[in-house]
């Protein structure tokens, strides 16, 4: 058993940014493959990146690609996602999620947090 629980979502205005913190407990985090997924009103969760359990490989959405970094820290049971230049379609709650495969697939998490807002005032 996993747990994941988000931090750092808050308001921001665009062209702002903000770090999300996911800290995990339980089984050796070092195991896991880990990611973020969001959700806006009305919309399906949609995947945002993912990291290897090393940290060597990462997988960005189209949409965030260049402005957003996933990395994690191993010895914190912590990955991060640091979100530069938001703009208000990055309005969301941001789930974070670990899974099997280093590229994340909805159906594949296994285990999830409880989500944090993230909201982008224009």
């Amino acid at each position: 058993q996993v747990q994941l629980v988000e931090s750092g979502g808050g308001l921001v205005q665009a062209g702002g940014s903000l770090r999300l913190s996911c800290a995990a407990s339980g089984r050796t985090f070092s195991s896991y493959n880990m990611g973020w997924f969001r959700q806006a009103p009305g919309k399906e969760r949609e995947f945002v990146a993912s990291i290897s359990r090393s940290g060597g490989s990462t997988y960005y959405a189209d949409s965030v690609k260049g402005r957003f970094t996933i990395s994690r820290d191993n010895a914190k049971n912590t990955v991060y996602l640091q979100m530069n230049s938001l703009k208000s379609d990055d309005t969301a709650v941001y789930y974070c999620a670990s899974g099997l495969s280093p590229l994340l697939h909805i159906d594949g998490v296994n285990y999830w947090g409880k989500g944090t807002l993230v909201t982008v005032s224009s």
